[in-house]
């Protein structure tokens, strides 16, 4: 890494503190998530560089900001098959120097579905959940991914990103839990308890 990368990658002090208060916002579904939280916290607040800078790893740990796009009324979530990963994930895109974790939702949002971000009340514009994961395949890097959680009808996602998805599909959650974990993000599973346990307090309420 070049001390221009370096440079680059290292947020102004306004943008460090606004990705502290995100993370520490979010509420620890297990013990996992709050050791990954922990982890995020102190490599933010160390001063690293946390925005990647050159593809596909430079620096080797950096931020990423996921969405899971539900249609409430059908009960489904949206997963895509990513190229590169060769799983099933939820869309979702690095976040770029300086760019508000938000931002970079809205943005990957248009790219990839085609359609506006519409923040679901479940979190609103702020993270739902939050992984720090060692990717696999080329260019193997550890990716600190903030999870949105979206609102729309799936009837409004007529396309999506042929460059970087294979394909998308629509599930209920029962069929994520009965899904090989194997082939998905290796925390969806966990991530679909955690919404359902939001969900089902929301309908209570």
């Amino acid at each position: 890494m070049t001390s221009a990368d370096h440079l680059l990658s290292a947020p102004d002090d306004q943008s460090r503190a606004r990705i502290l208060e995100l993370v520490g916002a979010i509420e620890p579904w297990d013990d996992l998530e709050r050791t990954h939280l922990d982890t995020a916290t102190q490599w933010i607040a160390g001063g690293a560089p946390i925005y990647r800078v050159r593809k596909p790893d430079v620096p080797a740990m950096h931020l990423v900001s996921y969405f899971v796009v539900l249609d409430g009324t059908h009960g489904r979530l949206l997963l895509v098959a990513h190229r590169k990963a060769g799983l099933w994930l939820p869309a979702g895109g690095h976040v770029e120097p300086d760019e508000d974790p938000w931002a970079t939702v809205v943005r990957e949002c248009q790219e990839e579905l085609g359609i506006e971000a519409v923040a679901s009340p479940i979190a609103g514009e702020r993270p739902f959940f939050l992984t720090v994961t060692r990717t696999r395949g080329h260019g193997t890097h550890t990716d600190v991914s903030l999870w949105y959680v979206l609102n729309a009808d799936a009837r409004t996602i007529t396309s999506y990103d042929r460059g970087e998805f294979d394909a998308i599909r629509w599930v209920t959650d029962d069929q994520v839990l009965a899904e090989s974990a194997e082939v998905l993000d290796p925390h969806m599973h966990r991530f679909t308890h955690k919404l359902r346990h939001a969900r089902g307090k929301g309908q209570q309420g």
